[in-house]
């Protein structure tokens, strides 16, 4: 039997591009409910309550579920269905320790290969986020803060070494968001950055990823701190 004859109807209404945002916009929404606490861990995230929250069908909930899934927020257990992840402080201290690596070497190689024109886009993007972080516009700098960093993996030259950065980022990119809400952050990441980039024009990669380093340690044992409290 059908139990949501209206979700239904409306799925088929929608084309995939609108599905997409659908999924995207539930799976955003979920992910700060289970970053803030509002989902706590081992809570069942059931598939039917969902799709009636956000008016949806099964087809976006569920890809928003396998997003949270590939992220590490949630566990997707076969006939058993989805529960929101126990992240323990290790756990997340061990996920910001193998960015922060891999951002280390990152940055280091842009030191020394960073083009004039990426460098002048880099430094003006930076010189852009001071009034969002002076604002406490969380939302407008987390934009910047995954364009600054990209802008820092391009700076390698090295489609390799950008793909994995890429692909780790996306799956922390919860965990990284979460942590420029807490007070202070967003000064404290400004200020940090302003260090990386100080570093890199003076062509010491070694120093720029020591500062990125920190820069992502730092931001790890925020959220530690706030999510294990």
């Amino acid at each position: 039997m059908e139990r949501n004859p209206a979700a239904r109807t409306r799925s088929r209404r929608r084309n995939p591009g609108e599905r997409e945002l659908l999924s995207q916009h539930i799976h955003q929404v979920l992910t700060e409910d289970i970053t803030s606490g509002t989902l706590t861990p081992g809570e069942v995230l059931d598939e039917t309550a969902i799709a009636q929250r956000f008016n949806a069908s099964r087809t976006p909930v569920r890809e928003a579920l396998r997003q949270l899934g590939a992220s590490g927020l949630v566990e997707i257990r076969p006939r058993r269905g989805v529960i929101v992840s126990r992240l323990t402080a290790e756990r997340l201290s061990e996920m910001f320790e193998t960015t922060a690596e891999i951002e280390a070497v990152c940055v280091r190689l842009a030191s020394y290969r960073i083009s004039a024109i990426e460098r002048a886009k880099l430094q003006g993007l930076y010189e852009e986020s001071a009034a969002l972080a002076d604002d406490g516009r969380v939302e407008q700098y987390r934009e910047f803060n995954r364009r600054f960093h990209e802008l820092i993996y391009a700076g390698t030259h090295n489609r390799f070494l950008i793909d994995q950065a890429l692909s780790v980022r996306a799956r922390l990119q919860a965990f990284r968001n979460a942590q420029l809400r807490y007070a202070g952050r967003l000064a404290r990441s400004y200020g940090e950055h302003g260090e990386i980039l100080r570093a890199m024009a003076r062509g010491d990669g070694e120093e720029a990823a020591r500062c990125m380093r920190a820069h992502l340690v730092n931001a790890g044992s925020v959220l530690v701190s706030h999510l294990t409290e």
